[in-house]
């Protein structure tokens, strides 16, 4: 991998975009290293939460503008492909069986907020800044668009995608753009012990089911939500996690997951 870093440690899977000298821009081939490395990760036995973040002062510029504009010479149907390079990410992150968390040291923009804020937690420093700047080149915020108004609602959705504003990390913490606002000095260690929370007391098992619902179920009507949630309540409770939890809670034991 050229633009991407991959590495296990105790239990935590570090993906780390590693192009800094271009702000960590979101090129064709750096798509293409997540897609592998967030593959590798959820296949990966050894990695029960995954933690994306990056090199440099930037999270992530968004699309690297010069293969934007290489783009703009590209058929309706090259560019179809191409819009589908970054969907099949966002998606894939979306709907990974194991917790992502982005640890957002620096400015996330365009589709580096997207990329930020479709993780499951993301946690950055009061610096960063947020915005979906793409109106602002006459663009248009298209794939993160779907996930964001889930994530926030219409009204906020709507403001940060027509006006293409910057917000602050507070505001973006407000507004449920990110979860948490962490000084720089103590943003790793406060990523590292949520991420090692989460391996210790959460099982996999049901934090996978979990993400799979709350993936499925905001496009199912009522009573279709109800049923499959009634399913899935019974496939979990068959489970071998479920059986175990429940059994070490009643006889007052400790469980490490």
């Amino acid at each position: 991998m050229n633009y991407i870093e991959f590495v296990i440690d105790n239990r935590v899977g570090f993906i780390t975009l590693n192009r800094p000298e271009k702000r960590n821009a979101l090129s064709y081939e750096l798509i293409g290293e997540l897609k592998e490395a967030f593959a590798r990760a959820e296949a990966d036995e050894r990695v029960k939460v995954i933690v994306l973040k990056a090199y440099g002062e930037a999270f992530c510029a968004g699309a690297d503008l010069a293969y934007l504009q290489k783009l703009q010479g590209f058929s309706y149907e090259e560019n179809i492909s191409d819009s589908n390079h970054l969907r099949e990410l966002f998606q894939q992150i979306y709907t990974l069986k194991k917790v992502v968390i982005a640890q957002v040291q620096g400015h996330a923009l365009a589709g580096g907020c997207g990329l930020a804020t479709i993780c499951d937690f993301s946690f950055a420093v009061p610096e960063a800044k947020f915005g979906y700047t793409e109106v602002k080149i006459g663009f248009i915020p298209a794939i993160v668009m779907v996930f964001l108004l889930r994530k926030i609602g219409e009204a906020n959705a709507r403001h940060l995608l027509l006006s293409g504003d910057l917000i602050s990390a507070d505001d973006a913490r407000q507004l449920g753009v990110i979860n948490k606002v962490v000084r720089a000095e103590k943003l790793e260690a406060e990523v590292l012990s949520f991420a090692h929370r989460l391996i210790t007391n959460n099982s996999t098992h049901a934090m996978m089911l979990t993400k799979q619902m709350i993936a499925e179920v905001q496009a199912k009507e009522t009573n279709e939500a109800l049923t499959f949630a009634s399913q899935m309540n019974a496939k979990a409770r068959a489970s071998a996690d479920c059986i175990r939890g429940v059994s070490a809670f009643l006889n007052k034991e400790q469980i490490t997951w």
